[in-house]
């Protein structure tokens, strides 16, 4: 099962499907194959780069220093530095997955890598400040106040159902 569901082969449906929808809807199958060109032309543009800055997080930044500020025993300090690191990113959020998975290997965390994405996910500060501009302060606050503490409990609870199946060895 695990075969079949190989990059290769979803690639390969993704394509028979198209043409399956081809068949019965020609504008629709050109509508796909324009929003895929879409998205690959602006994965294309925004990867490289990161990419690169990842190979440099690599060799520059000691595993120490990572499991220092993010690893399992850091408590606290490490729950701000994942909030702090993914409110400062910008880009898409498929762009952090490689950076949560080079946190991963120098020593961090699963639970803050976890916190790192969800805040990436969410948590932006040019988006705080458009949503006090547009929404006001309360709303912001009040988002704020309600997304920061499910960030923490869905990182929990992803740490410790991952844990308990075995699926990632480190804590």
């Amino acid at each position: 099962m695990k075969k079949f569901f190989s990059a290769r082969n979803i690639l390969i449906l993704l394509a028979l499907t198209n043409i399956l929808v081809y068949f019965f809807a020609p504008a629709k199958a050109l509508l796909i194959l324009s929003n895929a060109r879409t998205y690959l032309l602006e994965m294309l543009s925004v990867m490289p780069p990161i990419l690169v800055l990842i190979g440099l997080f690599q060799v520059w930044v000691p595993r120490q220093t990572v499991e220092r500020a993010m690893g399992s025993k850091s408590g606290l300090k490490g729950i701000m530095m994942a909030i702090l690191v993914g409110t400062a990113a910008m880009g898409p959020l498929y762009a952090a997955f490689p950076l949560g998975v080079s946190l991963l290997e120098k020593g961090a965390s699963l639970f803050n890598v976890a916190v790192f994405l969800c805040v990436w996910a969410s948590v932006k500060i040019p988006m705080i400040f458009f949503e006090i501009k547009f929404l006001g302060p309360d709303f912001a606050g009040l988002r704020l106040a309600l997304t920061l503490p499910s960030i923490i409990l869905i990182s929990f609870l992803l740490k410790t159902i991952l844990k308990r199946r075995s699926f990632y060895e480190k804590t």
